[in-house]
């Protein structure tokens, strides 16, 4: 079925679902989306679908949608012909969302919404991109980026380009994001979302945008020139060789719980779009109030033409989904199998396509880490936990870490599985930032509004000594290798890695690890004050991890070597050189290890990770013809010196200066 407004040869199909509604208008508006100059009544078509074909109207015309039948909350029945609802097929709104109180108004208490609500726009998509395969790959590095807060401050960014999708084409931008060697941008939702209902009142926005309304309009503020800057941006990004992937939220929407306002899919048929108790309340899997129902049918559809939608008319590489088990809950039980899972999967438009789980909801047994069928690759905060521990100095995390940089099999090898689907991240948009890891021991989340109670409160963070900004030179140098050696971690990491914009030049939120309602500085990037010399080092991390694959190489490590390889794939070592024994894997105390990867294209090479605060002389396998010398030259690590503590060193064995080819002495 064909939802949405459709331009045909006669004028414009407009059309609706809901199984409940015992009547549904469309309503037409002026250019302006002020006066309403007609309504519509749709006509039943079976299976829930209401429609009217309109000689007159032409494209740019604005419209909404309003329904009736019951009014019965407590049974999951919210129409009201007074609240204009906007089509959850529209691919472009006028304007932004505001909250008001009388969007949430009981029927026949909040007059019409019409002066409050965006009007959809009757638009024709463009002609489709033509298919392309995705640019990323597993092991890629992934770049996660907040729109607004990416350029809002960035001085080679014209004024008025700033915050905006199109500033990301900007060649300052792409320079930028080449010197990293990123793989692909992941834009943080770009879609229309509405702020929660309590932030006006403190002054306060969602900076976010995880709280959607219509799945495929994308947000005026951040995409002005509506999809084609988004299709614009995306090819600029390709030929620069970096894909685009978008960050969707499918799980809830902005309509929240029972005091929530009714903009779209509640005022059309709450009771299949969202996740019912039986006694008529909404299930609250997400956080936020309600849950998508997204092992309905409609609803089911409506995802997947959201995804086609993108890909086609835009161009995306691929798809991240927040609190993915929704979409795999069927009965409200998570099913690996489920039909949207392996529909978005198998589908001709998608299958190829980058797809990242977030494998978490709060819902029951939410918890899906390393549950999610391939290809579906997985945000892996098992490994941000443990690699923060190991760095933090707890006991007994030389093991945690070695299974994080080898893959995490233990996560993503059940059934056999030789290669991981891991996405290893040691800070994302929700948490502290990298900067704040080694600077704050404590979340200080007080502009928020909420009293500190909101974001988490084990951060596995620690501040070097004092907390927050300091002049003590000492706890700064400490905080400045504490940033590298977490860098460096996640660059020599198996399977695919993420940064976060602003963490590879030390970017801060003051300790804030819930920045979701700071619209200003708190998570503007800081261009002029970056750190250059951390953001050099995280450009030759990149570097590094571009010339050795093997890296960056999807498949578990596993200590044997490959067919017709001399070497295993990686022996585990302590700082003498000798292999870790049962007694040095089980040493508590123990927060040194080198990782020697098997020959890469004429030589091994070597992470010698040194955890303690103390100094440290590393000692290296030798082989005749063979030299070990630093694989980072900006970073000259010297085996006759002690590698410094808290830090990680780089080495590679090339063959000594004429020393015969091996193969041939």
């Amino acid at each position: 079925m064909t939802l949405g407004a459709t331009i045909t040869p006669e004028g414009i199909r407009f059309a609706a679902w809901s199984s409940s509604a015992r009547r549904l208008w469309v309503s037409l508006f002026d250019d302006s989306g002020t006066r309403e100059v007609e309504r519509l009544e749709l006509k039943p078509e079976g299976e829930g679908v209401h429609a009217l074909s309109v000689s007159g109207p032409v494209p740019g015309t604005r419209y909404g949608f309003r329904a009736d039948g019951d009014y019965a909350p407590e049974r999951g029945l919210w129409f009201d012909p007074d609240k204009l609802l906007t089509d959850p097929y529209a691919i472009e709104i006028d304007r932004p969302y505001q909250y008001h109180w009388r969007l949430a108004a009981k029927r026949n208490e909040g007059a019409d919404t019409a002066s409050l609500m965006p009007k959809a726009i009757v638009v024709a998509p463009p002609e489709a991109v033509a298919p392309l395969p995705p640019l990323f790959k597993p092991g890629g590095l992934i770049y996660e980026l907040n729109v607004r807060s990416f350029t809002k401050l960035h001085p080679d960014i014209p004024g008025a380009q700033r915050g905006t999708i199109a500033a990301l084409a900007h060649p300052a931008i792409i320079e930028h994001l080449k010197r990293l060697g990123v793989s692909a941008v992941e834009l943080m939702p770009v879609t229309a979302s509405i702020d929660e209902r309590h932030l006006p009142p403190l002054g306060l926005s969602n900076a976010w945008g995880y709280n959607p309304v219509t799945f495929m309009a994308l947000d005026p503020r951040l995409a002005p020139g509506g999809l084609k800057e988004l299709r614009d941006t995306v090819a600029a990004l390709r030929e620069a060789g970096i894909g685009t992937i978008l960050d969707l939220v499918f799980n809830h929407t902005g309509e929240s719980d029972r005091l929530g306002p009714t903009l779209s899919l509640r005022g059309l048929d709450a009771l299949a779009y969202y996740r019912h108790q039986p006694d008529g309340r909404l299930v609250n899997d997400t956080g936020t109030g309600n849950t998508v129902a997204c092992d309905h049918p409609v609803a089911r559809e409506m995802v997947l033409d959201t995804l086609r939608h993108f890909v086609r008319f835009a161009g995306v590489d691929g798809f991240r989904f927040d609190l993915a088990p929704v979409l795999g809950r069927v009965d409200g039980a998570f099913d690996p199998d489920a039909p949207l899972l392996r529909a978005i999967a198998g589908d001709s438009v998608l299958a190829d396509r980058v797809l990242i789980a977030e494998p978490w909801d709060i819902g029951p047994n939410g918890y899906q880490l390393g549950n999610f069928r391939p290809p579906y690759l997985e945000w892996n905060d098992r490994y941000r936990d443990d690699v923060r521990r190991f760095w933090r100095g707890d006991a007994g995390a030389i093991g945690a870490l070695a299974t994080r940089l080898a893959g995490s099999s233990d996560v993503f090898g059940r059934e056999g599985r030789p290669t991981t689907r891991s996405v290893n991240f040691i800070a994302a948009h929700d948490g502290m930032s990298l900067a704040d890891i080694v600077a704050y021991e404590r979340k200080h989340n007080e502009a928020n509004g909420e009293q500190n109670r909101d974001g988490h409160n084990d951060n596995l963070s620690w501040n070097n000594g004092a907390e927050g900004e300091t002049d003590d030179e000492a706890i700064s140098l400490a905080r400045s290798s504490d940033r590298r050696g977490l860098l460096a971690t996640l660059f020599a990491s198996r399977g695919t890695i993420m940064l976060t914009a602003g963490d590879e030049f030390g970017r801060t939120q003051k300790g804030n690890n819930n920045a979701y309602a700071q619209d200003n500085a708190i998570t503007w990037l800081d261009w002029a004050g970056r750190d250059h010399a951390l953001e050099q080092y995280a450009s030759s991390l990149a570097a590094l991890r571009r010339a050795f694959p093997v890296l960056a190489d999807p498949h578990f490590l596993t200590g044997e070597p490959a067919d017709g390889e001399e070497f295993p794939d990686v022996a585990w070592l302590i700082e003498t050189g000798a292999p870790l024994g049962d007694t040095d894997w089980n040493d508590a105390g123990r927060h040194r290890l080198v990782m020697l990867l098997g020959d890469s294209g004429g030589g091994r090479l070597a992470v010698m990770i040194n955890g303690d605060r103390r100094q440290c002389v590393f000692t290296l396998p030798a082989r005749e013809g063979f030299e070990w010398r630093p694989a980072i030259e900006t970073q000259p690590v010297d085996l006759t010196r002690p590698l410094p503590g808290r830090s990680v060193g780089f080495m590679i064995e090339r063959r000594a200066a004429g020393s015969r080819n091996r193969k041939g002495s």
